[in-house]
């Protein structure tokens, strides 16, 4: 077999002659995939071009696409094989008298089913062998890329049944046999990262993590896809797209939203970037309400770094439309028309009274911690008892002390 590329270059130039812009690390797996065979596994967020990379390779090196989806409870009759039991039940009856001819000459029951069995390799043969994406991409006759998109998506007994498939290209069917891959395949792994997959598939696997592309590169996928917007508002989308990216969204932009939100703005003649444009057409890379409502506060700040925008954290606006919101006849600076300090009433009798009260035990009509429940005291509303409070004694030797300490000398009596 031909190799598909000779260098890394080539493969940059391949890719991006169908719209795929790579960096060095890229071109190099992909490179080294094509030369040892081995299936390459993609991890990392949604929307860096995992998918698109195996499409983008299979369009490069003229193969074709066989992909396989995953998605929870799937099983290996979805992704290997499975026995077209329709079929199978449709030439029954067709040879219905054929079938009858055949037990003619059987006396009992035992001799029926031998005689049955010597024809079971009839029904269980290619002919009635519906294969799916994995077993294809064995028997094909001519070499084909096959993705396995989002394999972190199914159940870990999905990965049990392609082990074999990525370390040998072959797929065993008990009924007939093992096919081994006489093209073997090019074969993509995409993963989300929603659960680690396990060490037997990645150690069958060369592994790259795909992350979100620099300002540069991203720019020069904008280009690269034609999507009519001029250069110097592409450039400005870029950051704006990345800025978004740092923001605490549920889902952050991915790189083909990026694309279809300069082809909004294109659609929608824009030459000049704007905080109103953008927030109304916000809603292409946002696509939670939470994240619609946070990307359009900051993207008056990624706009224009410099614009002043309005603090609408703080929910109490004193404006009031218009009114001087003087809290009762006090002015914002907390003194009284007359121009005299105002504590609010916390050094009048009013207050004074107020924290009185709130320091006498028993006020909220229940049991305190280290209340005493029995002795004197009135009994309260709930059942709760007013403990009033004992004095404290000062004996006349303590209170002489304390006169004759720090060099105070007595007073004559």
């Amino acid at each position: 077999m031909t190799d598909d590329f000779d260098s890394v270059d080539d493969v940059a130039r391949a890719f991006a002659e169908h719209g795929y812009i790579t960096d060095r690390r890229l071109a190099t797996t992909t490179f080294v995939m094509s030369r040892l065979g081995k299936p390459l596994l993609l991890e990392g967020p949604a929307g860096v071009g995992k998918t698109e990379l195996a499409k983008t390779l299979a369009a490069a090196t003229g193969r074709r696409l066989l992909r396989l989806q995953c998605y929870e409870g799937q099983d290996e009759t979805k992704a290997l094989y499975e026995w077209d039991y329709g079929k199978q039940l449709l030439y029954t009856q067709i040879l219905r008298e054929k079938t009858a001819e055949l037990l003619a000459d059987t006396t009992t029951m035992a001799d029926a089913v031998e005689r049955v069995a010597e024809q079971d390799t009839a029904f269980f043969s290619d002919r009635f062998l519906a294969a799916r994406p994995l077993l294809e991409a064995v028997r094909s006759p001519e070499p084909v890329v096959l993705l396995v998109d989002e394999v972190d998506r199914a159940d870990e007994a999905l990965e049990a049944v392609l082990l074999e498939m990525l370390a040998e290209y072959q797929v065993s069917v008990p009924e007939i046999g093992t096919f081994v891959a006489e093209h073997p395949p090019y074969v993509i792994l995409t993963s989300n990262n929603t659960r680690d997959l396990s060490a037997a598939l990645k150690r069958r696997c060369l592994h790259l993590f795909l992350e979100y592309p620099d300002a540069g590169r991203e720019l020069e996928i904008l280009r690269s896809k034609a999507t009519g917007l001029d250069d110097a508002a592409a450039q400005q989308l870029v950051g704006i797209v990345r800025g978004l990216r740092g923001l605490d969204l549920r889902k952050s932009p991915s790189i083909s939203e990026t694309i279809d939100w300069a082809r909004t703005l294109a659609v929608l003649g824009v030459a000049e970037l704007d905080a109103d444009v953008l927030a109304d057409t916000v809603s292409v890379v946002a696509k939670y309400e939470r994240d619609v409502e946070r990307s359009r506060a900051a993207l008056p700040r990624l706009v224009d770094p410099n614009a002043h925008v309005p603090d609408r954290s703080h929910g109490h606006d004193h404006s009031h439309g218009g009114h001087d919101h003087s809290h009762g006849g006090h002015s914002h600076d907390g003194r009284p028309h007359d121009g005299r300090p105002h504590d609010h009433g916390d050094d009048d009798d009013g207050g004074r009274a107020r924290r009185a009260a709130k320091d006498q035990p028993g006020r909220h009509d229940e049991e305190y911690y280290g209340q005493r429940t029995s002795g004197s005291g009135s009994e309260k509303a709930g059942g709760a008892r007013e403990i009033p409070a004992a004095p404290r004694g000062v004996t006349s030797a303590q209170g002489a002390r304390s006169f004759r300490g720090g060099g105070a000398r007595r007073r004559p009596v």
